[in-house]
Order: structure tokens, then sequence, then C-alpha cells
């Protein structure tokens, strides 16, 4: 009995012994880097920078201290690693739900809920499909299209005519938060429109912050903001059910109704909860990366007037090609080439999406480096699209950068990529065309705060709103 004790206790020093063994290896195998100050790590210089405007600053700086596309750190409570280049965004598309799946911060999945946003392996592919057929081009030409145009004709006729000045960015979020009501719910209701438009302005603001729920926080502010959301969107959900049910009117053919009527491939139909916090994370998607990117085309296309006159001669042509008589249709959008390069270069220069998080679900080795299992990875956007060496000049505007076959692959990623490329590209691609389409015909504009200062929080806007005096195209031939 005391032999086999002994056994048992040398072999266990034995096992205890080589572990420690291999994981001194794995940790003395990691990249280099620091994990910053006790417990908060690198983190406020992190969201310092971004609030500054400089997002790329956080991760160049490393890149050259370390003269490496790879190393670690601490941000948000979590041990990190940072890979950058096309060679990373090639290397981390390719083996989502393989090496790697979506992560983020505890902020982003304490106030986003069950959603799609949250969601990974085959639960993600099941509420992508579910989600798809509203935001693909099938939709647009039966949905979409001219709900779109005669939205953002009537934004333009009730917030811009007979205006001098105006602040682009809140009047455009006003819009594309409207929009996104009325297409994903059916909402008609402008007083509770603008109700969830300023709790929404709170919300968006914890999106990425540090978790600390207590009073005075801008976390705290945010959940209580996003709890009050999703007690209205419960409620929309409910009656929207009812009604399906009691067959008293047809349901609107919108994505709320598709998503209480169809069940997944597997026959489970989603909890109101759950369709709640997807037509939440919607909404959120739908309209705010879209109205930061309308924003800052209109500040671009006002310091760059030979590229205004290049986007609206384009226009011009494809509405002269319709006699004027008829909305856009999904072969206009096709026609506006010139137009979307200007909005891509836009999306290079200012991407509205700095980058975002992953979590290591096997032990594997890039560039010689041990990437260990739990720990996160962070990819960022302007460090890529900033590289001189893949955009050449890369702080000026140049719109020929994607003619021909376009930027070197995995070079521009303002959407993404892999198994998580942004499901609303062609959704904010028609949304953004549509509404250049309509201000150019009607109006010039001059910014009245020329250099205004970028911050992302999280997202990048003008600090003062891009006020902008406007002038009328019959006023200023």
């Amino acid at each position: 009995m005391t032999l086999a004790v002994y056994l048992i206790f040398f072999a266990s020093l034995i096992f205890f012994f080589n572990l420690i063994i291999k994981n001194r290896r794995k940790s003395s195998n990691l990249p280099p880097g620091s994990y910053g100050w006790p417990v908060i790590g690198e983190t406020l210089e992190f969201l310092g920078l971004n609030r500054d405007g400089r997002p790329e600053k956080f991760v160049k700086d490393r890149m050259d201290k370390y003269q490496s596309q790879v190393f670690k750190t601490s941000v948000l409570g979590e041990k990190m690693v940072v890979l950058c280049g096309p060679a990373a965004n090639k290397f981390l598309f390719a083996n989502g739900n393989k090496l790697v799946t979506v992560w983020w911060p505890s902020s982003v999945r304490q106030l986003l809920g069950k959603s799609l946003t949250n969601s990974n392996g085959d639960e993600a592919k099941l509420l992508r499909k579910m989600l798809y057929y509203f935001v693909s081009p099938d939709a647009f030409s039966k949905l979409y299209i001219k709900a779109m145009e005669l939205s953002t004709q009537k934004h333009i006729k009730n917030h811009w005519q007979g205006k001098e000045e105006l602040k682009v960015f809140p009047t455009v979020k006003l819009h594309t938060f409207d929009l996104a009501c009325r297409l994903f719910m059916s909402l008609e209701y402008p007083n509770f429109i603008s109700k969830l438009f300023n709790l929404f302005n709170i919300f968006l603001k914890g999106v990425i912050s540090i978790a600390l729920n207590f009073p005075g926080t801008t976390f705290y502010n945010a959940k209580r903001a996003t709890n009050t959301i999703r007690k209205e969107l419960l409620l929309i959900v409910k009656q929207r059910r009812e009604a399906i049910e009691q067959k008293s009117d047809s349901p609107p053919q919108d994505l709320l109704s598709h998503l209480l009527l169809f069940p997944d491939e597997n026959g489970k139909f989603m909890s109101e909860l759950e369709v709640a916090d997807n037509i939440l994370m919607m909404i959120f998607a739908g309209h705010d990366t879209t109205s930061v990117t309308i924003t800052l085309v209109m500040k671009y296309l006002a310091e760059l007037p030979h590229v205004y006159e290049n986007v609206l001669q384009e226009q011009k042509e494809i509405s002269s090609s319709k006699g004027g008589r008829e909305y856009l249709n999904w072969d206009d959008i096709q026609k506006m080439k010139y137009t979307w390069d200007v909005v891509s270069e836009v999306l290079r220069l200012t991407s509205p999406i700095v980058g975002s998080f992953k979590e290591v679900l096997v032990d594997f080795n890039y560039q010689g480096y041990s990437i260990p299992k739990g720990w996160k990875i962070y990819w960022n956007v302007p460090v890529t699209h900033m590289d001189p060496k893949l955009f050449p000049n890369a702080k000026n505007f140049d719109t020929s950068r994607f003619e021909g076959a376009g930027p070197t692959p995995f070079s521009y990623i303002p959407f993404g990529g892999g198994t998580r490329m942004c499901l609303g590209k062609e959704f904010a691609r028609l949304e953004i065309l549509v509404f250049i389409h309509n201000v150019v015909k009607d109006f010039r504009w001059k910014l009245l705060i020329p250099d205004e200062k970028i911050s992302y929080d999280p997202m990048p806007t003008p600090i003062e709103g891009l006020p902008v005096l406007l002038l009328l195209q019959s006023s200023n031939p």
C-alpha cells in the first residue's frame, strides 16, 4: 500500500513537472509585447487613441517597437495577440470557426444579447441564413429601393430644403435610423422613433467600453438605455405575433414578420427575446455605420471640388437616362461606379469599423509564435489601410486605387471577410448611393469648420457634427 502511494506521488510530480516545462516553453515562445498595468493593461491608451482620432497608432507604435506584425498586449481585461497585415487578415478569415471564433468584450455581449453578433458556429450560420434575405440584392428591387428613395427625398425636403446651415451627422443619423425602423419593423410613428433614437445614442456610447456597471459610468447608462429599448422592442414583437396569430391583417413583409413566421433549418422558431435582440442588432448595424460613412463622404466632397463634380456628373447622367420620371432601380445602382469608388476611398481613409476581436479555439503557431487556446486576438483595419507599402501615398485621396483589379487581396477590409463578412454590405451600399444621388442633385455645401477633428467613440465622427453651409445647385452653378 505504501509503495503504491509513493509511486502515485512520484508519477504526479513527473506529470506536473512536465506540464510546467510545457507551459514555460509555450510562454517563452509568445509574441513580443507588454501586458501593461495590472488589471487595466493597456486599455486606457487603446481607448484614448481611438477617442483622439488615431486608432491605428496603438498598433503601429507597437509594430515599430517590437519590429513585428505580431505582438501581445492586455486590453479590456484580456490577454491579447494583435495580428497585422494582409497575411494576418487572410489567415483569420480562412480559419473562422476552425482556429478562431468571433469574440466581443463584455460590454458588447451584455448590451447586444443573444443576437448574430454574439453567436458562433452552427448557430451563427443559421441566423445569417435567416437574416440574409432582407439585406440581399434580391430583396432590394422588391422591398427597398423605392422605399429608400421616397424616404430619402422626404428627409431632404423636411430637413435640408430651406436651410442655410445644418449639422450633417446628427441629421443623417436620424434619417438612417428612421429608415431602419421603417424597413425592418414597419414603424410609422415619428415620436416613438425619436424616443428610440435618443435611447440608441446612449446605448452606442457604451458598446466598446469598460463594463463597469455602477451609476455615472458610460456602460451603466448604456445598459439602462438598452434595457428600455429591449422592452419597447419586445412589446412590438408581441403585438406583431398577436396580429399574425389572429390573422386580423396581412402582416407587413418586413424583417420582424420574417423572424416570427419562419423557423430555422431545424424547425425551431426564435423566442420573442431572440427576435427583439436581433432586431436591435440589425438597427444598430443598419444605421450607425451608414450614417458615419455618408457624413464622411460629404466631408471629402466638400474638401475636394473636382471629386464632387465627377460624382455630380455621374448622377446627372443616371437621372437624364430616366427622364426624371422613375425611381432608381438596381441597374442604376450598378452604374454608380465612380461614386462607389469615392465611397470606397473614404472607407479606406476613415473606416467606420476600426477592428474586431477573435477567441483562440485551439493552440496554434503563427509566424513562429505560440498562440494559446483561450487568448483573444485583435485585428485592426486602419493600420492596413494606411500602410504605404499597400497604398502608395496612403494619406492622399485617390479613387484610382479601386479601378481595374483594385487593391491587393486582403489589404482593403472595411467589411471584414470570411464567414463573418459584414452581412449588410450591399444594404449599406444601396442606402449610401441612394442618399448621395439625391443630395448632390439639389445641393452643394461648404464646411463651416475646416479640418474638424474626427473622434472614434466608437465610430469616427466629426466632434461638432460636421456643420455645413448649404447652397442650392441653381444658386451656385
